[in-house]
């Protein structure tokens, strides 16, 4: 079973976000099961030197997308146990970051396009090709539209994962055309129109043999005119081909026993874990007290993630005791608020803005509990890591964090964590009030953080899902009369 993976963003060479954690950590899960899974990313100016070395360029040549005529460099190297392949184009690619600039639409439809032209020449020919996002959501169109005359486009199946719907890679009409060289004819009966625009999202959605999202929950959601972003009617239509299957995270990585970032190793030990929480506060600048409740949030700081329910119960939430660590960057609003209540309440909130993986491992290690009042999560990682580090989690119920958390009962015993349904700032205190009640009952609280280490939140699990995916898929003819083939 030969799949390539073709993203955006991939550890340890290029990472924005969570998938780039997904799509750098499920390969070499996938590999430990049988299959041979290699990716297939741009070749970034931010890639590291050391990680470059590896790689030897195998082809290159240049070609015609829409009227442009443009080079394509494919390089082959082997990081971490996995193959990945890079498209070179330094006009497009060699520039800080990895996405937010005016030209991403043109960048994105030639990475889609490479792809494709690659084809033949990686020395690997895959069953099928998983596409993650609207940066290679297009790649399913092109295969079964553009490309439809090549017999090894034509074979291999696709899958494409939505990782976050609310980011479609939508575009004016006339320039999406430009790019791919489409008439208005074209353009209509192909369905990437959306409102008047373009949908590089809805092309995945339309043309991909098997569609997945990140959690069961979030599949659900996504069929519903709330939760749909406007494209719940497509994946309505798509829903018997559509599949929820839950992130994990690299348990090699995130070990707290292994783990370089911290102060004291630790697994089970709640004495030993609270060496890391005073550690923590004393890096921090806070009074180093193992008996204050810290509670930690690593996180962008933007709407989705429920920062407009911390700051409307900012006071009386540190009014309980607590101590609030948060490391993230994003919304000017969000940045200035949480700013301003770290110089009026300094022994009480400690704010880093920016990004630190050593900080934020510490961070996971050193807070008792982790605080997400997501307006919506697809899957969610942060929960998966802090559960990991024996942290208890509070959660609204959404998404992943629904899949994931399980509150706590104190009848039964059962539960990892404290959850939360409706998005409003005072349930969310309510819920964080409830936590540190039973914060302060030593046996009470060892039982939650023990329930919350007998679950499996590695790759493996889904792993074993996608491999029976792909099972289903290879067998299947192409129902080509199902999508136009235009030449």
């Amino acid at each position: 079973m030969r799949v390539l993976f073709a993203a955006s963003e991939a550890v340890p060479l290029a990472k924005s976000g969570g998938l780039g954690d997904v799509t750098g950590a499920l390969p070499k899960a996938l590999n430990e099961r049988g299959a041979e899974v290699r990716v297939v990313l741009p070749k970034y100016a931010d890639i590291p030197a050391s990680f470059l070395e590896h790689f030897e360029t195998i082809h290159t040549f240049s070609f015609h997308f829409s009227w442009r005529h443009q080079y394509c460099g494919l390089l082959r190297g082997v990081v971490g146990g996995v193959t990945f392949y890079l498209i070179d184009n330094e006009q497009y690619f060699k520039r800080d970051g990895l996405y937010g600039y005016e030209d991403d639409p043109e960048r994105f439809v030639f990475f889609n396009f490479a792809i494709a032209e690659c084809l033949p020449h990686m020395d690997f020919v895959p069953d099928i090709i998983h596409c993650h996002d609207w940066q290679t959501a297009l790649l399913p169109f092109l295969l079964k539209t553009r490309y439809s005359f090549d017999p090894l486009c034509r074979s291999v199946r696709t899958v494409f994962t939505i990782h976050n719907l609310r980011y479609q890679g939508v575009f004016g009409q006339k320039l999406l055309q430009d790019l791919i060289g489409m008439d208005d004819f074209w353009y209509w009966t192909s369905g990437l129109e959306f409102y008047g625009a373009a949908n590089c999202m809805k092309a995945g959605l339309q043309y991909a043999d098997r569609l997945t999202t990140v959690s069961e929950t979030y599949a659900q959601e996504i069929q519903t005119e709330y939760w749909g972003e406007r494209l719940d009617g497509v994946i309505r239509w798509r829903a018997s081909e559509l599949s929820g299957i839950l992130n994990g995270i690299d348990i090699e990585s995130y070990d707290p026993m292994n783990d370089p970032a911290l102060d004291t190793p630790y697994r089970g030990s709640i004495s030993r874990k609270r060496k890391n929480k005073t550690a923590l506060q004393r890096e921090l600048g806070l009074p180093v007290s193992e008996s204050i409740p810290v509670i930690g949030v690593v996180t962008r700081l933007v709407e989705q993630k429920g920062i407009d329910l911390i700051d409307r119960v900012l006071e009386p939430l540190l009014d309980e005791g607590i101590q609030l660590v948060v490391l993230g960057a994003g919304e000017y609003r969000y940045e200035e608020m949480l700013r301003g209540a770290a110089q009026w309440r300094p022994e009480q909130l400690a704010l880093h803005l920016g990004y630190d993986e050593g900080l934020a491992r510490r961070i996971y290690a050193g807070s008792d509990m982790f605080l997400m009042p997501s307006l919506f999560e697809p899957c969610g990682l942060s929960q998966l890591i802090a559960l990991r580090y024996r942290t208890v989690p509070i959660v609204r119920e959404t998404g992943g964090l629904r899949d994931t958390v399980q509150p706590y009962d104190e009848y039964t015993g059962t539960g990892n964590g404290f959850t939360f349904a409706n998005y409003n700032a005072h349930d969310m205190l309510h819920t964080v009030r409830r936590a540190l009640e039973y914060y302060r009952n030593e046996e009470s609280w060892k039982t939650i953080v023990a329930n919350g280490a007998k679950e499996d939140y590695s790759w493996s699990r889904s792993a074993r899902s996608y491999m029976s995916l792909y099972s289903e898929l290879l067998p299947l003819r192409k129902e080509t009369e199902r999508w136009p083939v235009i030449s």
